[in-house]
């Protein structure tokens, strides 16, 4: 069979399925839907096709008449019925997206208007597919055999997923603004090259060997007309979701947190700005969700610019889109309203004498001889004051704790800023602490002569491990700290007590899930909810993990190096497409981080879990119901690549129903000219709400 003959085959069965795939999603309806009521804010109506009604595809409300762009989202019922509510005054253009259309021509409208439209089906399956998101797309692609295992295959290509995705459109189609080469694969070995991280991605594919060509099979494969089969329409609770969503930044900002409240207590600035740190632009953005209207504050840094000589970008050619200072990462706000920004505020290596010289009693106990990539910078609203603090570990993602300290994570090392402290002394070295992670593997109760992780367990002495901390969290029961990395093949959840008077009273445990419940390595993200159950999200096989501390049988002693609790964990795997021919494991998507709604600020109910699922364009959630688990994926189906790092969840007023709530995030890639519109689009902040129906007004 010639490689034409077996394009022309696979598309033909993906033709087929696909087809069986729009006919259970396309819903007919026999009676006609009942008239929508709407207010004078909002706009409603029917959405129908050649098929009848259209239930579970989504309505988009788009104006640029507002200081920002701005777009509100819904799903129909299923009478095909929609309502968009409580839209600024403006004038809008509104159509339909669904799985198993193509898109609905814009309509104008204003609000107050009943307006229906028009779906139009898809003439064949690749038409659809062009809304598809990007792990549907990736599903395509055959994990190759060789030397390299296929988990390690898979692994290195989940390592693309923490920039940009893979699968969307800039990915599955070879740019000719990459120039031309002699084959898909020269060009795979140049794409590869582009961008700050080139030295890396080129090393992780070139560690495939042969089986790299993997890649360039599957361009050509989709070039020839292979697509993949439909996701599932919104159904349940899906359909309830109402997305508001504005552009902020640049075009150029990459990578976003965002903070609109003290997590602490969610009514904290109420209805006030939401606060997003712009890695790539040395920036805070800002928006005022009440005017519409997006600024931004630069941030000042005395550090050394990084990424100054990068390859020239296929979009932006030599421009110095990369490069930066000040390199902001993670953001969190007080219960003053007060925005603490992780940043560089100096050169890594200029690590401070306090850090390592023993001067102190935690340097004494552990030096930190750095570098270390990050610091801190303080914004204060009301003063539009911008205050440094240097720190000795590498701040990153934070957590503020009952005591009004910010803990941080880092390899190997958890750190806080007290910031209590530093309001009354501004001294920077007597605001801070550290502990790393010592093991009590003598059983004493307590913390004293350890070995290093590169030493053998003695049954007499603690045991020091080394352990990720990307993610953080705090348990809000004990107060204890609780870290994840993110490393392909990290596999730990560490639990650390600082005790009454750290670090000689620190005292660590270490977890890891038994092999049966860990098919594929690479942790991610943790959290905790109210009832002190850890919720970690596992990169590598698509799962949601819940650990149980209080189920464990040992907790300590020479045996409590990782497996001793294996009745602690739960697994919650996400439904989605996989690698063709390859293991259950081998999932397209990607958790990123996760989160833990406490206070019902979505509109789901207390400690629901979320997770970002990166390179399927949504959020995967985890919500307790009646007493059992179960699973939900919330689409941003507009514009095509979302891409969440984190969220942030507020009550505006906590007699306003579901108005009153929402869950904000932000689209959060490395590349925003990845996502759909190209060149020149803003990255979006994006607000989740669930009402009680999908026609809640």
């Amino acid at each position: 069979m010639t490689a034409g003959t077996k394009y022309r085959v696979r598309a033909a069965l993906l033709a087929f399925a696909l087809a069986g795939a729009i006919s259970s999603i396309v819903q007919t309806q026999s009676r006609p839907a009942a008239p929508v009521a709407i207010d004078p804010d909002d706009i409603g109506g029917v959405v129908t096709s050649g098929n009848g009604p259209e239930a579970g595809v989504w309505v988009i409300a788009e104006t640029s008449d507002l200081p920002t762009k701005f777009a509100r989202i819904v799903v129909t019922d299923d009478q095909g019925r929609y309502v968009l509510p409580d839209l600024p005054r403006a004038n809008y253009q509104v159509f339909v997206r669904g799985y198993g259309l193509v898109d609905s021509a814009r309509v104008p409208a204003k609000v107050g208007q009943r307006l229906d439209l028009k779906a139009i089906v898809a003439p064949d399956g690749r038409a659809a597919a062009q809304v598809y998101p990007a792990n549907y797309w990736l599903s395509l692609m055959e994990i190759p055999k060789g030397e390299v295992s296929d988990k390690d295959v898979l692994l290195e290509t989940k390592a693309c997923y923490s920039c940009h995705q893979v699968g969307d459109l800039v990915t599955r189609e070879i740019s000719k603004n990459l120039g031309s080469y002699t084959s898909s694969l020269d060009a795979w070995d140049h794409h590869v090259t582009v961008g700050p991280n080139g030295p890396g991605m080129t090393a992780n594919f070139k560690r495939m060997g042969a089986q790299r060509k993997a890649y360039a099979d599957w361009t050509d494969r989709i070039a020839a007309g292979a697509y993949p089969q439909a996701p599932p329409r919104p159904a349940g609770v899906e359909r309830n979701l109402v997305i508001s969503m504005w552009d902020w930044a640049l075009p150029t900002s990459r990578r976003t947190d965002v903070a609109a409240t003290d997590e602490r207590t969610p009514t904290m600035n109420a209805n006030g700005l939401i606060y997003g740190s712009i890695q790539s632009s040395d920036i805070i953005a800002v928006l005022d969700p009440r005017e519409n209207k997006a600024t931004e504050i630069k941030l000042p840094s005395n550090a050394p610019r990084i990424d100054t000589d990068t390859p020239a970008s296929p979009y932006w050619g030599d421009e110095k889109i990369w490069q930066r200072s000040a390199d902001p990462r993670s953001v969190v706000m007080d219960s003053r309203g007060r925005v603490f920004v992780t940043a560089r505020i100096r050169a890594p290596q200029d690590q401070p004498a306090f850090c390592k010289d023993g001067s102190n009693k935690f340097s004494k106990y552990f030096p930190l001889a750095g570098p270390s990539a990050r610091q801190v910078e303080l914004y204060d609203q009301k003063t539009k004051q911008i205050t440094m603090i240097d720190t000795c570990f590498a701040a990153d993602h934070n957590h503020f704790d009952d005591k009004d300290a910010i803990i941080f994570g880092q390899n190997n090392v958890v750190g806080w800023l007290d910031t209590t402290t530093f309001d009354k002394t501004h001294d920077a070295a007597a605001s801070q602490g550290w502990c790393p992670a010592v093991l009590d593997t003598n059983g004493d109760g307590k913390i004293t002569e350890w070995t290093e992780p590169n030493q053998p367990i003695d049954p007499k002495k603690d045991h020091r491990i080394n352990f990720g901390c990307y993610g953080v969290a705090i348990n809000p029961i004990d107060g204890s700290l609780w870290c994840s990395g993110i490393g392909v093949r990290d596999k730990t959840l560490m639990r650390l007590e600082r005790g009454p008077n750290p670090p000689q009273t620190c005292k660590a445990e270490v977890y890891v899930p038994p092999p049966d419940k860990m098919p594929l390595p690479g942790s991610g993200g943790v959290a905790i909810g109210t009832d002190g159950l850890v919720w970690q999200n596992w990169r590598g096989a698509h799962e949601m993990l819940s650990f149980d501390r209080r189920k464990c049988k040992v907790l300590n002693g020479p045996d409590a190096t990782g497996q001793q609790c294996p009745e602690g964990w739960t697994v919650y795997t996400k439904p989605g497409p996989r690698f063709q021919g390859a293991a259950d494991y081998a999932s397209t998507d990607m958790l990123y981080m996760t989160e833990i709604d406490r206070d019902n600020t979505l509109g789901l109910g207390k400690d629901v879990v979320l997770s970002g699922d990166v390179n399927a364009d949504s959020f995967f959630v985890v919500m307790p119901q009646g007493g059992q688990m179960t699973t939900l994926t919330l689409r941003v189906p507009y514009p095509l690549g979302f891409a969440a790092r984190a969220g942030s969840g507020r009550i505006d007023d906590p007699n306003a129903g579901w108005k009153g709530r929402g869950f904000w995030s932000s689209y959060s890639m490395y590349t925003p000219w990845h996502q759909e519109g190209g060149k020149g689009t803003r990255p979006k902040v994006v607000k989740f709400q669930i009402r009680p129906n999908p026609l809640a007004k």
